[in-house]
């Protein structure tokens, strides 16, 4: 099945916002995650949240329960064929999430998405479709194309939820044009990275080699890219040294504990048109440290997951 393109109506860029711009004081929520070296889970009198550099206090802070939860696992289909032998570790992923959280499964191709499974809760129907990826050099075009075009028209279910994503692919832009460290600066991959904050998306990554970019230095580019991506979406980079992961298994289970310790913050945010706002979470607790999106869009709403 191929993710295309359908009527404006047919999407819903973030569950409860709205497509039409707003002007003024509106609510918003955005995703946290929660990094506590002493497992500490701070309440909300503990957690300041600063909107283009001005405090604001929060109205809501609440975790995502697993039915609140839609994951799209979006895989490069240029990633060399040795991930093969990843299958089992995805497979047992998926049929491990908890019950209620949808996942959608894609394959990056072309500069768009070609879906191999829609979002379900069904689990081991979803692992049921995987399959290995092309191994064709560039034939995703650039993973960054893929996300943008993604995010923008988030497909819509009977339920919408917190939504992220886990992308595995190299992560080099080459549209950018050389890998060099002196050229890491890409207008594509800033895109992508507007792209998720408007739709609310936190964006993560698995590092993986791909069939074409080989060398220390298509890595460094590669991976800063990712970790740009993550860092600035709230989600995160994981990777292994220069090379491709021994194995997927631990960097998912980082993932998926990452969401488990994800909460919904909500505050309020003057709107101008659909221009984003500077945002920062911070706690007050010792040991604790908030995880965010650095820009957000006023007005986008994690309904479903503050229920």
């Amino acid at each position: 099945m191929r993710f295309s393109l359908l009527p404006a109506a047919a999407f819903l860029l973030f569950a409860g916002s709205s497509l039409a711009q707003v002007e003024g004081p509106v609510n918003t929520q955005i995703l946290v995650q929660v990094d506590s070296k002493a497992e500490q889970i701070p309440p909300l009198a503990d957690i300041t949240m600063k909107v283009n550099g001005k405090e604001e206090p929060l109205t809501g802070w609440s975790p995502i329960p697993p039915n609140g939860v839609q994951i799209a696992l979006l895989i490069d289909d240029g990633l060399r064929e040795s991930v093969g032998r990843e299958l089992p570790a995805l497979k047992s992923f998926v049929n491990g999430l908890p019950p209620g959280t949808q996942i959608f499964i894609g394959y990056m191709r072309n500069g768009t998405v070609v879906a191999a499974q829609p979002f379900t809760t069904d689990h081991a129907a979803a692992a049921a479709n995987f399959r290995l990826p092309l191994g064709s050099a560039g034939v995703s075009a650039s993973p960054y194309f893929c996300l943008s075009e993604f995010v923008k028209h988030w497909p819509t279910d009977t339920r919408s939820g917190a939504r992220f994503v886990m992308m595995i692919t190299n992560g080099v832009d080459p549209y950018n044009g050389s890998t060099s460290v002196m050229n890491q600066d890409s207008p594509y991959v800033q895109e992508a990275i507007t792209d998720a904050q408007r739709a609310g998306v936190s964006v993560s990554s698995i590092y993986y080699a791909d069939a074409g970019f080989r060398g220390g230095r298509g890595s460094f580019s590669g991976q800063s890219y990712l970790s740009q991506t993550g860092d600035d979406t709230g989600g995160r980079a994981y990777y292994q040294g220069v090379g491709s992961p021994v194995s997927l298994a631990p960097l998912l289970a980082q993932f998926q504990h990452s969401i488990s310790e994800t909460f919904v913050a909500s505050f309020t945010a003057n709107a101008s048109g659909n221009k984003l706002v500077e945002v920062k979470a911070e706690s007050k607790l010792k040991g604790v440290k908030l995880h965010t999106a650095k820009m957000v869009r006023p007005g986008n709403m994690e309904t479903s997951a503050a229920e």
